[in-house]
């Protein structure tokens, strides 16, 4: 390969997963209780997914809500069609409305659901899932028995698994109730907005799927409905993007002031902006350091404050937490 091929192979722009979301919220039905938040609940949700912190795309978007008229089981169902067609790398679909439990299944209750043919069966999805060419999915369920999701026919046996790449984020257990509150909202999607809107963000701030639902999982108390989750992924995908609790370009300069994770590094009064002798360089580190610590990265040593470490001439020194990303700083993985 000549100078001339390699630049022009080098000016290529990096390839972006083409990221589809099908957002569903139904309050309106023919035979079942009007609901009052899943429209509210998609409208919330649309935007955090759409786009991350900084106002770059992320997935594309369509919501389907009963605002705009009725969402029957047909409709439902060409919409997961589309959704998991060809052509993308991560499909993502929301669910907010009455969840109905059948057999070992729970069934998506559509507007003109019945007691009989109540909507669109999990077990129908996941067929649906299993057939299509997109690698990475995930269903969040927001609604009634959405739990009941780990019993459905293709989950159900000891030796059953989700396709690889399938993750499901379910509201409440098999046997629970998903509440709304007097704000006109669903509860579980209320906590899933805050997460999404940062919450959820590691140190990098990056927001996946085990991120969503550790948050989720801390925000419900022993006596409330409980989020569950069933996974099946090699790698956890990026669900939205948020400012980093440090500045990447600070993050990378863990090695140089840590060369061993488990060294520690002196401090002494010139570091600290308000004490004598003034050092510029000193105090410009120890600003950095301070970012460390405020992402639990760092802690001083023999001293609760860094301000106490630095007039003291103490120390600093990475935690647990610091240690892991000093690992990926050394590695370079951001």
């Amino acid at each position: 390969m000549d100078l001339a091929e390699r630049c022009r192979l080098h000016r290529q722009p990096v390839r972006t997963a083409v990221k589809r979301a099908l957002l569903v919220g139904v309050d309106r039905y023919d035979n079942f209780n009007a609901l009052a938040g899943c429209v509210n609940d998609v409208q919330a949700i649309h935007p955090l997914l759409a786009s991350n912190e900084d106002g770059s795309l992320n997935f594309s978007c369509q919501s389907r809500t009963t605002l705009d008229g009725p969402i029957t089981r047909d409709d439902l169902l060409r919409n997961f069609d589309a959704l998991l067609a060809g052509g993308a790398d991560v499909a993502l679909a929301y669910f907010a409305g009455h969840g109905y439990p059948r057999d070992s299944d729970v069934v998506l209750v559509t507007t003109d659901g019945t007691e009989a043919t109540p909507g669109v069966a999990l077990s129908e999805v996941l067929a649906k899932v299993s057939s299509s060419p997109v690698r990475e999915v995930l269903l969040i369920l927001d609604c009634c028995f959405a739990g009941a999701a780990a019993s459905v026919p293709q989950l159900g046996s000891p030796n059953a698994s989700l396709k690889s790449g399938v993750s499901i984020l379910a509201a409440s257990r098999g046997d629970q109730t998903a509440a709304e509150t007097a704000a006109g909202r669903g509860l579980f999607s209320t906590h899933l907005c805050a997460a999404l809107d940062g919450g959820a963000a590691d140190v990098l701030g990056r927001t996946t799927v085990a991120g969503l639902y550790a948050y989720l999982d801390e925000s419900f108390g022993a006596w409330d409905q409980r989020p569950a989750f069933k996974v099946n992924v090699e790698r956890l995908h990026e669900l939205r993007a948020c400012a980093p609790a440090v500045p990447l370009q600070e993050l990378r300069r863990l090695p140089e002031f840590f060369p061993l994770a488990t060294d520690v590094f002196p401090l002494d009064a010139s570091y600290e902006p308000t004490a004598e002798p003034k050092d510029a360089a000193h105090e410009a580190t120890f600003a950095i350091l301070q970012h460390y610590r405020d992402a639990k990265l760092l802690e001083a040593v023999g001293a609760e404050h860094m301000y106490y470490a630095a007039i003291d001439s103490s120390a600093c020194r990475l935690t647990p937490l610091g240690r892991h990303y000093h690992h990926l700083a050394a590695a370079g993985r951001f």
